[in-house]
């Protein structure tokens, strides 16, 4: 939860998708596709948006009807968007959130690939169209959100009665860990990748210890050399921000003014350098002596102007919201720029939410989470970056509860099983195929190491980072 709270991650990989039940562990049988829909249609509460065809899989994208306060469920429901991706109800199903919207295109999440299994896919509530109207937000907290879950697989397990796994990526890998806090006997296991865990939110140190680690020298002090260059030059390249916002009509009621909203983006480089980019990548970080063209698209490029804007803000006010009221943020001393900051603390998400949304912070949710996870989290891996700045506060788990955290070297936000040393990939491998219960017997013996079941999709697997308008985990 940084800050500048800029760039989108669009992890593909992990982009959910609800999956439906078919007859084998194969395909979906010609036999079984309308009964399924059916069966899903059958739910209370379960409507039907449209599906798309994939070839072995059924993809329904359908809504579901919650409630707006699970303590007071007469008081009112709203509609939540959901996905499935059927392949069988004799296979597990892994349920994915990417804790902000639902994507409505077919896509397996890596737990998926590895267990050969369905998988369900729920957009977060309040983010758009999955948003109670009119909008509560003392509604949007964590313990609601788990409970949407909850209700959503306790609908389904009838159905898909095999073993169930949560997943996510960054908010949804907290998403999934939440999840299993609040619902702890609901899930057969728990894979959350490059969640942050900020359990103590005004201690923050352990942000500016990777800061002044991470990548190399060079690299770190060509970073810091172009956002000093960027503040010197301010005056200019606002007055360049501020007229392209004219022109594109985007406005800065929410951050205060385009000076603030330029500062905003230019502290958060180094940031979103290092959560979407690999170490190679500092070969292109222009000279301090770069041209103002230079230096104002590379900025755009990698912080990105227009996620600063009340437009490129407005579709990430809820989590915004939650950061600021439960999950925590980072807070970055950027002592490197400090005699340049006009606006100090302007990434904190007070400065991101409209004024007229109250916000308040509660400390305890992270750290009840944190101790929980600790002391009591069973079947539960972690899988990190090591040049993540996400993964600076992680979470920690006991190994002789059966759970894990691993880092992949090198790796950015977009770390995952695969990247993992050989040796624990195919650990963490065999335990999530165990936690499904489909852990060949030559595995479980030791006679072959443990890899997916499902062979590689180029269009279902496919990873990929995505820069879009919001840095946020």
């Amino acid at each position: 939860m940084h800050k500048s709270l800029r760039w989108l991650l669009t992890l593909v990989v992990l982009i959910g998708t609800v999956s439906v039940g078919s007859a084998s562990a194969g395909t979906a049988t010609a036999a079984e596709p309308d009964d399924i829909k059916e069966r899903i249609l059958d739910i209370p509460g379960m409507s039907f948006i449209e599906e798309k065809p994939y070839d072995g899989y059924r993809f329904l994208v359908l809504n579901y009807e919650q409630p707006v306060d699970h303590r007071r469920p007469w008081k009112g429901t709203f509609k939540q968007r959901i996905t499935l991706l059927h392949k069988s109800v004799d296979r597990p199903t892994v349920f994915f959130t990417s804790g902000y919207n639902v994507s409505t295109s077919p896509r397996r999440s890596e737990p998926t690939q590895i267990i050969d299994g369905n998988q369900l896919s729920m957009e977060y509530r309040f983010f758009t169209p999955s948003r109670p109207q009119p909008a509560d937000w003392k509604k949007l907290d964590i313990w609601q959100a788990a409970s949407d879950q909850h209700r959503l697989y306790q609908a389904l397990k009838p159905i898909y009665g095999k073993k169930w796994l949560a997943t996510g990526g960054s908010k949804g890998g907290m998403t999934a860990t939440y999840f299993r806090r609040f619902y702890p006997h609901d899930m057969d296991g728990t894979v959350a990748y490059v969640a942050p865990n900020d359990v103590v939110n005004h201690e923050d140190s352990a942000y500016d210890r990777f800061f002044a680690r991470v990548g190399n020298r060079e690299c770190r002090a060509s970073l810091t050399a172009v956002q000093r260059e960027a503040l010197e030059r301010r005056d200019r390249l606002v007055a360049r921000y501020q007229k392209w916002a004219d022109e594109q009509g985007r406005t800065f009621t929410v951050m205060g003014s385009a000076d603030k909203a330029y500062e905003n983006a230019v502290i958060s480089l180094a940031w979103a350098f290092w959560q979407y980019s690999l170490e190679k990548d500092c070969a292109d970080v222009p000279a301090p002596t770069a041209s103002d063209d230079v230096l104002y698209n590379y900025i755009d490029k990698i912080s990105g102007f227009e996620s600063t804007t009340d437009q490129g803000l407005a579709g990430y006010t809820p989590y915004y919201y939650q950061a600021g009221t439960q999950m925590g943020w980072p807070t970055v001393q950027y002592s490197k720029l400090r005699d340049l900051l006009r606006y100090p603390g302007i990434d904190a998400p007070r400065h991101s939410v409209p004024a007229e949304i109250p916000m308040r912070f509660d400390p305890r949710p992270m750290r009840d989470v944190d101790h929980w996870v600790r002391q009591h989290g069973q079947q539960m891996l972690f899988v990190n970056g090591q040049n993540d700045p996400w993964g600076a506060e992680p979470f920690h788990v006991k190994q002789r509860n059966d759970s894990y955290v691993y880092t992949a070297p090198g790796a950015n936000h977009g770390a995952n099983i695969a990247g993992l040393p050989a040796a624990q990939k195919a650990k963490a491998t065999a335990r999530v195929l165990e936690w499904a219960g489909v852990q060949p017997a030559a595995v479980k013996s030791g006679a072959q190491t443990a890899k997916p079941l499902a062979a590689y999709d180029k269009k279902l697997d496919r990873q990929e980072l995505t820069r879009e308008s919001a840095l946020r985990p």
